[in-house]
């Protein structure tokens, strides 16, 4: 009796594996989908240690891009249970870091003169001062959507011009996961006003967004064969 229990229990565990993704095919049994995102401890660690990858990175400012593209990929590794070393993340930093110059510049100088506009807004030195607020804050949100977006479609065989060509299409097709990333950037935004040091947080949950997004179950969208 007891060696039947037993048989029945391990049925179920290699079952509840396999439909994870983490565990070995089960005859009858689909496997899951994003087998590295089934630990959710797991996975918020993930999204910690690549964060603090990303701020050393970005803490050129102009480098924010590549950091970001580097750690969606590294991100879209894990999820997938694919090679994930933190190798693989430097390499596409080395790889992307120079052509990335192309995107980081124009956006570092467009975010800093939002941020100058929302700044003398703020004090009233200029005349009709919140309409201009306004402006300047959703430039700025419209700026980072576009980066991660960018960052997200950037690979080193596709590289950067194609990816900021493919943001519109982007938006248009999924205008919905483009304000879920709007979110993710406002919560990114929101978290290191409150406290600094949660930009790294904030950065890896923003950098994640972009890899779930696209990915979630959507409403007359049929999943891919």
């Amino acid at each position: 009796m007891s060696v039947t229990r037993a048989g029945r229990q391990a049925n179920r565990a290699a079952t509840r594996e396999a439909r994870s993704g983490a565990g070995p095919t089960v005859a009858g049994v689909e496997p899951g989908v994003n087998p590295g995102a089934t630990s959710k401890f797991g996975l918020f660690g993930e999204v910690l240690m690549v964060g603090l990858l990303m701020t050393i990175i970005a803490l050129g400012v102009v480098t924010v891009p590549i950091a970001l593209a580097a750690g969606i990929r590294h991100l879209r590794r894990f999820v997938a249970a694919e090679d994930s070393r933190t190798a693989l993340f430097w390499d596409d930093v080395r790889i992307g870091i120079l052509p990335s110059l192309r995107v980081g510049v124009p956006a570092a100088v467009i975010a800093a003169v939002l941020t100058v506009d929302v700044v003398l807004a703020g004090s009233g030195a200029l005349p009709g001062g919140e309409a201009i607020a306004v402006i300047g804050w959703a430039g700025l949100l419209v700026l980072a959507v576009a980066v991660l977006l960018a960052a997200g479609a950037w690979s080193p065989t596709l590289g950067w011009t194609a990816a900021v060509r493919a943001v519109p299409a982007t938006v248009a097709g999924d205008v919905a996961g483009a304000a879920y990333i709007a979110a993710a950037a406002v919560f990114a935004g929101v978290v290191t006003w409150a406290l600094t040091p949660l930009f790294i947080a904030g950065i890896g949950c923003a950098a994640l967004a972009v890899v779930a997004v696209p990915a979630r179950r959507r409403r007359g969208v049929q999943p891919a064969e």
